[in-house]
């Protein structure tokens, strides 16, 4: 398989950011002298055939036409579920069974925004310019692509959240078989999103770590990630010792799960936002910024 993402005709490479064996950043100059900053989060969410905009189309809130309005959508329902069922209010108000369907219904939100997200992955032109053939594709396999192992990862944690909450709902908390049912299945889930959370993250920094604050990808990253430890310690705290059947501590796991859900809410209602700003600062689509050779000499970082 060429290298990925595959230059466009003319297009020459300056330079790029990696971390291990994952591109995350390239700098083209083009034939008119022009230099394009491109980026696997940009490119995947602007130059998939099922997010890709329409020139002049720059609504932010109201677009369902576009698969990554959806993800958005679907991951702040679901991040909704997580951080109202946790809250002893709530279970109290309407009862352990509906609790429990709530956050059933809530992995199965976060299920299908993952899977759509697979989809804009496997979707996204190979080409760095956008202008290659628009594919649709169900299934890949690109292990070359830090973003293919980001989706992948996190849409397998979801299927586990899946077994998880559904147990949740059929086994009561007594039962011997608990920790083995119903635990087991929720730190796998657990540890995919804290991997899948990191790449992530390091698909934005182009590196193990960034403090690059004032981009909104990279806050969108970073507060997905705090939530993807969140659900880790939640699910370490809700181990249930066999010996006594009890959680090892249930508050903690209560305050963690709720902690996570509100910050996937925040990470998914920015998702809508971050989409237009990208569109606003590209002058090709699905790429990045371009600036000339002589700009970027100017810069004081020469970047």
């Amino acid at each position: 398989m060429s290298a990925y993402p595959e230059a466009p005709a003319g297009w020459v490479r300056v330079s790029h950011r990696s971390a291990g064996p994952f591109t995350t950043h390239v700098t083209f100059r083009g034939a008119d002298g022009l230099e394009t900053e491109w980026s696997s989060r940009v490119h995947r969410k602007h130059a998939s055939r099922i997010s890709r905009s329409a020139p002049g189309d720059e609504d932010v809130w109201w677009a369902p036409h576009r698969a990554s309005w959806w993800i958005g959508l679907l991951f702040a329902i679901g991040a909704t579920c997580f951080t109202v069922g946790p809250l002893p209010g709530f279970v109290e108000l309407v009862g352990s069974a509906v609790d429990a369907a709530v956050f059933f219904a809530g992995s199965i939100f976060f299920t299908t925004a993952a899977g759509l997200q697979c989809l804009e992955t496997f979707s996204a032109d190979r080409e760095a310019g956008g202008s290659g053939p628009h594919r649709f594709r169900v299934l890949a396999f690109e292990p070359r692509r830090i973003d293919w192992w980001s989706s992948v990862v996190q849409f397998v944690g979801t299927l586990f959240f899946n077994v998880t909450t559904f147990r949740a709902m059929s086994t009561a908390l007594e039962s011997p078989s608990y920790d083995r049912l119903v635990w087991a299945p929720d730190a796998v889930g657990s540890m995919c999103f804290l991997v899948s959370g990191y790449l992530a993250y390091v698909e934005v920094c182009g590196g193990y770590a960034c403090l690059r604050r004032r981009g909104l990808e990279w806050w969108i990253a970073a507060v997905n990630f705090v939530g993807c430890i969140a659900f880790g310690i939640s699910a370490v705290a809700a181990y249930v010792v066999p010996s006594t059947g009890s959680a090892l501590d249930l508050a903690a796991a209560n305050a963690f799960t709720a902690l996570g859900g509100l910050c996937f809410l925040v990470g998914a209602v920015l998702l809508l936002p971050e989409a237009a700003a990208e569109r606003a600062a590209s002058s090709r689509w699905g790429v990045g910024s371009v600036t000339s050779s002589e700009e970027r000499a100017a810069r004081p970082d020469g970047s």
